[in-house]
């Protein structure tokens, strides 16, 4: 792939981060019921963290190890959440990784992100697996990924030190076999 792909769905347009998200990035990132539940992400979030994670977002692409895209809707091209996905090539699988706007919570964005995530990942990307995580206690991430497929493979105790604690994880899987079966 020579350039960054462009996802669409239904509702929704996953596309390459720009310049121009950076004002939302900073304004939804910093506030904390999101950035509570998404690991690596600082409170608050500033502009040299968004400007950072645009250069990850960049490089990671050019690097062939993670595709990040940038939520937004159909109807606006305005960043409403990012859903990426980083690759263990040696291994043909990869984790993804998600986050929502708080306005746009419980609208099912989340919902349809992961499905289009998942869809690139076996048939364009051809991999044999893709995994996620969530911290225990984001019961709504752990029934995005339950919707479409996925399967709880179990909680990692302390998994994570996270804002001075150690946080368990729930991990779930979806197998490209799994996937053709849905």
């Amino acid at each position: 792939m020579t350039q960054h792909p462009t996802l669409i769905t239904e509702r929704l347009i996953l596309r390459r981060m720009e310049l121009t998200d950076l004002p939302n990035l900073m304004k939804y990132a910093s506030n904390k019921n999101v950035s509570d539940k998404v690991f690596g992400y600082p409170f608050p979030y500033l502009e040299e963290d968004a400007i950072a994670r645009m250069n990850t977002v960049l490089e990671g692409f050019k690097n062939k190890n993670r595709f990040i895209f940038t939520i937004t809707q159909n109807d606006e091209n305005e960043l409403i959440g990012e859903i990426g996905m980083r690759l263990e090539t040696e291994h043909n699988k990869a984790e993804i990784g998600y986050w929502i706007a708080e306005p746009y919570w419980g609208k099912g964005i989340a919902t349809e992100a992961v499905a289009a995530i998942l869809k690139f990942g076996f048939e364009e990307v051809k991999l044999n697996k893709i995994f996620a995580t969530c911290f225990d206690g984001n019961d709504v991430s752990g029934k995005v990924l339950e919707k479409n497929g996925m399967i709880l493979e179990g909680n990692l105790k302390q998994e994570y030190f996270f804002k001075g604690e150690y946080r368990d994880s729930l991990h779930y899987r979806m197998t490209k076999d799994e996937y053709m079966n849905l």
